[in-house]
């Protein structure tokens, strides 16, 4: 994944949604360009496809599901893999660097937050990923309550988020000497975040569940 975080403080993951799915609102499997912060792209990701069962647990389970992604580079050579178990709610996804385990992501229980863990490869939480209060769309990235990094959902526009939930995130590491395990950790970060939170929010408001 180095060829994708480089020595970049800021990069952006935007997902790329079909126009199938938008008119139907049947959910195809997620897929995102990664790009630096003047859109060159550096690497994609993609949500393992699969058979009819796939595409059910995709529709009906929704954030709980299993699944994983696979991270490529801008050669579209795989650098890498999340997967993330079936969970009702403490949400979790695992990266998986050219086949080892650098760590985790997990999410939290908290009553006004929306709150994740950071876990280093023997599963020590090292870090803490947090929305603050009246700011969900900001998360920050904790060190002793100091913020080192944030991800951000960005606004796509009116007719965007009305017709889509297609999101664009920005990432942005703001201490210059935060180890490459935790950028790759935080990049993962971002899908997790995506799924558990921000996924099936059209389909949601439609029926009155969005909040």
């Amino acid at each position: 994944m180095e060829s994708i975080l480089g020595t970049n403080d800021e990069i952006i993951v935007r997902q790329v949604k079909e126009w199938g799915e938008i008119l139907v609102g049947f959910e195809c499997r997620n897929r995102f360009e990664i790009c630096d912060a003047s859109g060159g792209v550096l690497g994609y990701a993609a949500e393992e496809g699969g058979g009819i069962g796939t595409v059910l647990a995709r529709n009906f389970l929704g954030k709980c599901r299993a699944c994983t992604l696979h991270i490529y580079g801008a050669d579209q050579k795989e650098v890498a893999q999340a997967r993330k178990p079936f969970r009702f709610y403490f949400h979790r996804m695992e990266l998986f660097d050219k086949g080892k385990k650098i760590g985790a992501i997990q999410r939290r229980f908290s009553i006004f937050h929306r709150k994740f863990s950071l876990e280093d490869e023997g599963g020590n939480q090292v870090m803490t990923i947090l929305s603050p209060w009246f700011r969900i769309w900001t998360f920050k990235l904790l060190v002793d309550d100091k913020e080192v990094g944030r991800v951000s959902k960005r606004w796509g526009g009116f007719l965007k988020e009305m017709f889509t939930d297609a999101d664009t995130f920005g990432v942005q590491f703001s201490h210059p000497k935060l180890p490459v395990e935790v950028k790759k950790l935080l990049l993962a970060g971002v899908f997790l975040v995506d799924f558990t939170c921000f996924e099936n929010n059209t389909r949601r408001s439609r029926i009155g569940l969005d909040g």
